[in-house]
């Protein structure tokens, strides 16, 4: 068995200024506060990204990451990024927009989910959204976004191991999962339709012009504002609220409170918003 290598044993010398080097670069380029006692887990994730591209040094790399961002920035953010994610996570919020939808008509309803992580958020609420209509067709769009392209490309794909899925109703697996055999036993797959109603995309919620266009029926944002401070919650508020209708809903995650942002959004449930009167861009 191979031995584990010991803080003085590492492959490579990684100090206390390359990583605040590190976490001065990701949150300046995603809005990612990394506290001290993240300091092996950094290590450890950009390490294989060091030895990927043949490098000997921690310094080396992070120069080379500044020096052609447009080569290795996604993959240093990649590789820091945190996705846990699974489906009907607080499953409070797919009631609530439940409700929500129903009241919308089928008019074209629209909604943005900006944390989509490896896709299980998104097609839960492209299930929510059928199962509110009464079919596999109903009229919602849905926008997946991430900062992380490795996890958009796992969502798109739509396929999981069937672990998964076991949480979830009987009634639901045969509805709107397909079962692998063969050589994909033990995958089951998204159906044609819930792929159907989602776009997924890359965006990065620090970017000063989202590109979209505003009047989302609900937003998902939620665990991923627990990585910015106060200050920059307030800056991504500020952008994503006007991108709401006037009566839709923003979900946040259980962690997350915005009493400091009550001139952008006003609670009206259990982590659930609505824009502030006076918040419209």
């Amino acid at each position: 068995m191979r031995a584990t290598r010991s803080h003085d044993e590492r492959e490579f010398t990684f100090d206390e200024r390359d990583f605040r080097r590190v976490c001065r670069m990701i949150r300046d380029r995603a809005g990612i506060h990394l506290h001290p006692h993240k300091r092996d887990m950094v290590y450890s994730r950009l390490a294989r990204r060091v030895r990927a591209l043949g490098m000997e040094k921690f310094g080396a790399y992070l120069d080379h990451v500044e020096a052609d961002p447009d080569a290795e920035l996604q993959g240093f953010i990649n590789a820091l990024t945190t996705n846990l994610t699974s489906f009907f996570r607080e499953s409070h919020h797919f009631d609530a927009l439940a409700d929500h939808l129903r009241t919308r008509g089928r008019d074209g309803v629209r909604i943005w989910c900006n944390a989509a992580s490896t896709g299980e958020e998104p097609y839960s609420l492209a299930i929510t959204a059928c199962e509110a209509f009464g079919t596999l067709t109903p009229p919602v769009r849905i926008l997946a976004t991430d900062i992380d392209t490795n996890v958009l490309h796992t969502a798109a794909r739509g396929v999981y191991p069937v672990e998964r899925v076991n949480t979830l109703s009987l009634q639901r697996r045969k509805q709107f999962f397909q079962r692998g055999s063969g050589a994909n036993a033990g995958l089951c797959r998204v159906k044609p339709e819930l792929q159907a109603m989602i776009e997924f995309r890359p965006l990065n919620l620090l970017s000063e012009d989202y590109g979209l266009r505003g009047g989302f029926d609900a937003v998902f944002c939620r665990n991923v504002m627990i990585y910015f401070d106060k200050a920059t919650q307030y800056e991504v508020l500020q952008r994503v609220v006007p991108l709401i209708a006037p009566d839709g809903l923003f979900f946040a995650g259980h962690s997350e409170s915005f009493g400091h942002a009550h001139d952008l959004i006003t609670p009206c449930g259990r982590t659930t918003y609505r824009p502030a009167s006076g918040a419209r861009a």
